[in-house]
């Protein structure tokens, strides 16, 4: 099944225009600089997307206007883990490397207790918070670390809500699911309250 839906999603992704991803990427990031969940954030952990992917980088830069610190995951691919190191730029210290991911090039991993914010990406999304990797199991471990209390946030495309993700033992749900066209919120029983996204 997760599979499946990992195929279908990949080829909707792949078929959306370039311009497409673009926009959508732009209202879902404007939806989350207006959360107060992003605002009174200190420390915030985004991603450097890779193709077809909704676009989350760009929310450095209002973190940094408003004095943040921003973190970006880095793969250490022989202990199956990621770790989160603080960036300035996104051009100066930041390396293509395999799985073409980019990533800080040096920098001391964060301490994960003190990550006020997750952003992270994902191929699909239910509205019971649940999320669909794409297979490494990166997120879903590094959410399990002992420590960790941030908010977690998935930016999407409203294409990649679908009615059901498969879960297991070791998936990790969101707290929040923001796209282009609404913002998903999860309580403890994981319902859903629903507002329209700004824009």
């Amino acid at each position: 099944m997760k599979r499946e839906i990992r195929h279908r999603m990949r080829a909707t992704l792949a078929g959306m225009a370039p311009q497409t991803q673009a926009a959508k990427s732009r209202r879902a990031r404007e939806a989350i600089v207006h959360l107060p969940e992003f605002r009174d954030a200190r420390v915030v952990m985004i991603y450097l997307e890779i193709p077809h992917e909704a676009a989350a980088a760009e929310l450095a830069l209002p973190a940094w206007q408003d004095d943040k610190t921003v973190l970006v995951p880095r793969v250490v691919p022989d202990r199956q883990r990621m770790d989160a190191v603080p960036i300035r730029s996104l051009d100066a210290g930041i390396a293509r490397t395999c799985g073409n991911l980019r990533e800080p090039t040096n920098g001391d991993p964060w301490p994960v207790e003190n990550i006020d914010l997750i952003v992270a990406p994902g191929l699909a999304f239910d509205r019971r918070g649940n999320r669909l990797g794409r297979g490494g199991g990166y997120y879903d471990r590094f959410l399990a670390l002992p420590g960790v209390r941030a908010v977690t946030c998935a930016l999407a495309f409203a294409e990649q809500i679908v009615d059901h993700v498969p879960t297991g033992a070791h998936d990790r749900a969101m707290d929040l699911i923001v796209t282009d066209a609404e913002v998903l919120r999860f309580d403890a029983r994981s319902t859903r309250r629903k507002q329209p996204t700004a824009g």
